[in-house]
């Protein structure tokens, strides 16, 4: 009867073995869980158990809301989400803002934060050293590798956004003392790398399935922590140098390195980056150039990239070797992050225009020759979008930029299939507003503020119009371009100005860019603004203004606009319905002060608040700087 029952629904059992089967119906076990003791004898229940343990990358950044809005690459379109409580540095403990959902620390306002993620991982390793499951294949070991990783990579999370953090690496019972200090950052960084470097050993050579850790994934993670453990913002004599609020912490071990030999921290972050490449040489998409490609190819080049091969459009190239560790989509899941031209495209294509494109970011692409863009030449701001940078146009859409065919719904209001966010002539003094403006005829709300639509991330399949489709396009947490330009950065920080300019024209070429010639601080200036464009809406922006120490002057700034009208040429008879013609029009751009925030930067922005709740529940935890 006692096997009988584990196959017997409850309302069956309880409606007919009320006497003499009571202990055995207490023994039965529900159908739709495991216990802790059979998950670990079992080899696909404790595979199950690690692949929970995914969960915690979320969508990657392909979030309705993205880090981009919280950086100089972009405007979040729809106010009231926290996210101004961020850019107008008004965020505190008891006032967190908006931060992506998966990679916060304790009470932020979500249950699945980064501890409780961790203390899955350390359920893990503590349960997989002592199963007893047949392990086949070293089936044991892979777990434990891909349990490290995820570990690192929930805990380099936390040190981005928090600085030191206390580092668990046991899974807390119920009577255990949950207050505990915070360790310092030498110690976290120490206790990341240590996990890396088992997650390497433990997956070496092993194929994965896409969205799995492997051991390239785990070289990239610990070449980034590396990276970051040299930068200014770690280093603390640097960092009191550039900023009172932190010269004037008591605690500066919990931000960085209070002493040491920052030549060997870089040193340490270029030997990281180059196993890679060492390792999987040519791993780099096109990488291997010697000149540049011409803009049309660097366009092409660039729209590969961004799609991780994942697009069918004509011409895309399969360019999923360059992503090291992705969050993968399948046609066969509706997952929100398969909905970035929902997100992020045009209102006239009846989308939600989100994370538009500010002024400055269209400002940092490069001319075709390599010199800055300005307004202050009469030339390049009578046309701001010729002769530019490809990586550009692969990233943002503005006026008068090809795009997919509209729907019917409207009429045929555009069918030459370009983006309208101006004002154009009609004659006789009568304006009409363009069919992406926040005055569209198509939809007059969800339009871009800007004057800008995201491009990148974005599949361009014109099959893919409706609001509704969903792509398959990856996340790339780690990208072989990430590495490379971590090794370039090393080098530069080490003088080692060739071997950097070397590396960074390969990059450049690939996007149809001719090569730079500078060293010292111009070399490095060039750098990070090459990291800025080619890394766009990748969640790096953040991260690097802060770790450089430059947010005061960039993320910090205010922002603006575009403002485009078209007038008519005299004579000129305007296009019915209107399209973007520049032999009937004079258009003119003006960059205007955004509205929707007024942004500033403190130096407590460095880094994330702990939220109060953890303070009030924890009495050792010291708050960061400024709050």
């Amino acid at each position: 009867m006692k096997k009988l029952l584990k196959y017997i629904t409850l309302p069956i059992v309880s409606g007919i073995f009320l006497t003499g089967c009571k202990q055995e119906f207490l023994d039965t076990k529900p159908l739709d869980k495991a216990s802790s003791v059979d998950t670990w004898k079992d080899p696909a229940l404790s595979e199950a158990f690690v692949t929970g343990l995914y969960s915690g990358l979320g969508q990657g950044g392909f979030d309705e809301q993205m880090l981009a809005s919280l950086t100089d690459e972009a405007v979040f379109t729809h106010p009231s989400r926290g996210i101004n409580v961020i850019n107008e540095a008004v965020l505190n403990p008891s006032n967190l803002g908006w931060v992506n959902v998966n990679y916060r620390w304790g009470k932020d306002g979500s249950k699945n934060d980064m501890y409780g993620r961790i203390r899955h991982a350390n359920l893990a390793l503590e349960n997989l050293r002592t199963a007893t499951f047949e392990d086949v294949n070293g089936l044991k070991k892979r777990l434990q590798g891909e349990t490290h990783f995820l570990r690192a990579f929930y805990y380099h999370q936390l040190v981005r956004y928090y600085g030191a953090v206390p580092i668990i690496d046991k899974s807390y019972k119920l009577d255990d003392d949950f207050s505990i200090n915070r360790n310092t950052w030498d110690e976290c960084v120490t206790f990341i790398i240590k996990d890396c470097d088992s997650a390497i050993t433990e997956l070496k050579d092993k194929s994965m399935p896409d969205g799995k850790a492997n051991e390239i994934a785990a070289m990239a993670l610990k070449a980034r922590m590396l990276l970051y453990a040299a930068s200014d913002l770690h280093d603390i004599p640097t960092a009191k140098a550039k900023s009172a609020t932190i010269a004037a912490y008591s605690k500066p071990e919990f931000l960085g390195s209070p002493a040491g030999d920052r030549a060997a921290r870089w040193k340490a972050a270029k030997d990281a980056a180059k196993a890679i490449m060492d390792k999987i040489p040519g791993r780099g998409y096109k990488l291997d150039l010697a000149a540049p490609v011409s803009p049309a190819d660097g366009k092409m080049n660039y729209v590969s990239l961004s799609m991780g091969g994942a697009s069918k459009a004509p011409g895309l190239d399969d360019t999923k070797k360059e992503i090291l560790f992705g969050r993968f989509f399948t046609s066969a899941r509706e997952e929100g992050g398969m909905q970035m031209g929902l997100y992020n495209g045009p209102n006239g294509y009846h989308n939600w225009a989100g994370n538009s494109p500010i002024q400055e970011l269209v400002d940092d692409y490069e001319m075709m020759d390599g010199t800055k863009f300005s307004w202050s030449n009469a030339t390049q701001k009578a046309a701001p979008y010729k002769n530019r940078d490809p990586r550009l146009y692969a990233t943002v859409l503005y006026d008068g930029a090809d795009w997919k065919p509209r729907d019917k719904a409207s009429g045929n209001v555009d069918p030459v299939s370009q983006i309208q966010v101006g004002r154009y002539d009609l004659g006789g003094g009568k304006f009409i507003d363009g069919l992406d403006t926040r005055s569209s005829s198509i939809e007059n709300w969800n339009g871009s503020w800007t004057g800008y639509y995201m491009r990148k991330f974005i599949d361009p399949d014109p099959n893919l119009v409706d609001n509704n489709a969903r792509q398959t396009v990856p996340w790339p947490f780690f990208r072989y371009t990430e590495i490379v330009f971590n090794y370039i950065e090393a080098c530069i920080e080490l003088g080692e100005d060739l071997e950097a300019r070397t590396w960074l024209n390969r990059i450049r070429f690939r996007a149809g860019m001719p090569a730079i010639t500078e060293s010292g601080a111009a070399l490095k200036a060039r750098y990070q603004n090459e990291r800025r464009v080619e890394l766009a809406y990748e969640d790096h922006r953040y991260h690097d203004a802060r770790r450089w120490m430059i947010a005061p002057t960039t993320l910090g700034r205010p922002i603006n606009y575009i403002n485009v009208v078209g007038t008519l040429k005299a004579g000129a008879t305007p296009p019915s319905p209107y399209r973007f013609d520049e032999s009937k029009y004079t258009y003119t751009y003006t960059p205007t002060p955004g509205a929707l925030e007024s942004r500033k930067w403190d130096d407590k922005m460095y880094f994330r608040p702990i939220p109060l709740d953890e303070m009030n529940t924890n009495t050792k935890l010291v708050q960061n700087p400024g709050y």
